[in-house]
């Protein structure tokens, strides 16, 4: 695979990560948003050898943001001081229900691709093709019955 595929999936990782970043603090300065952005991408190129291994990496980072979302949320109101509001308890309830609902789905995808990529290019086609069949059409009742 050319490498130029590793750079631009880094890069579009990492823009997945600055957006999941600007969402998850309501809105980051540009500058704040940058940053994140080439951390990120920095990040990806150092540790995504592979292109299963940039994604799981992005879909882990974007996982832990939605987790963080609704904490976020709940800081900002809080730091505004006096009683919430009836708009902002509703923007915490759906902060939480999202986030929370989100954060599992990408966690559970970022686990699935980094367990495919430990297990390694065509690892499960092998498996399947090359597996011995476990039947054994009654030898075993009838070993039994003896």
């Amino acid at each position: 695979m050319p490498s130029w595929t590793l750079y631009l999936n880094a890069a579009l990782g990492s823009l997945v990560v600055a957006v999941g970043a600007w969402l998850a603090w309501n809105g980051l300065s540009p500058h704040s948003a940058a940053g994140v952005s080439i951390a990120a991408a920095a990040f990806l190129w150092w540790r995504g050898t592979t292109l299963t291994l940039i994604w799981a990496w992005s879909t882990l980072w974007l996982g832990l943001e939605c987790f963080a979302w609704p904490i976020v949320t709940m800081l900002q109101i809080r730091s505004a001081g006096g009683e919430p509001s009836d708009a902002e308890m509703g923007a915490i309830l759906s902060a939480t229900l999202m986030g929370v609902f989100s954060a599992c789905f990408w966690l559970v995808f970022s686990y699935g691709l980094f367990k495919r990529a430990k297990e390694g290019p065509g690892a499960s086609r092998r498996e399947k093709s090359f597996a011995p069949s476990t039947k054994t059409n009654g030898s075993a009742r009838a070993s039994k019955k003896r």
